[in-house]
């Protein structure tokens, strides 16, 4: 019975080493795999922060952009106000002129019509003195 109370104890000691030798092995590829996991946690926190920076100075770029956009913005407004202050004195200046037609045509037909009536008279009076020169004849 001792001998197998030995022998138990031997096949409990051998178990145990056995699982110590598993265990040692584990623990190792737990700690290289550990190692992996850390190397990239650090390669990824690298890039984490060159993609922050960098979206940082592009955020700062667009605000410029959009600093000067809104500047030129302000400078195309007064532009076109000046231009609408132009188109609508061309309008005016167009009205007057069409106005002063209008006078003029007026004022033509009114001495065209005494031009023609100047013409009947002037006509009428050579008329007159045609005939009474063929009558003194």
């Amino acid at each position: 019975m001792e001998l197998m109370l030995t022998l138990a104890a031997i096949i409990a000691a051998v178990s145990f080493a056995v699982l110590v030798v598993f265990i040692i092995i584990t623990l190792k590829a737990t700690r290289e795999t550990m190692q992996h996991v850390s190397s990239s946690l650090q390669s990824l926190d690298k890039q984490v922060k060159d993609v922050t920076k960098e979206t940082t100075e592009l955020l700062n770029k667009t605000n410029q952009l959009t600093d000067d956009l809104n500047e030129k913005s302000e400078k195309l407004d007064a532009f076109f106000d000046g231009a609408k202050g132009f188109g609508d004195c061309l309008n005016d200046f167009s009205k007057s002129l069409d106005q002063i037609s209008e006078s003029i045509r007026k004022a033509s037909q009114v001495d065209q019509e005494k031009a023609a009536q100047a013409v009947k008279w002037g006509a009428a009076i050579v008329d007159y003195f045609s005939q009474r020169k063929n009558r003194n004849k």
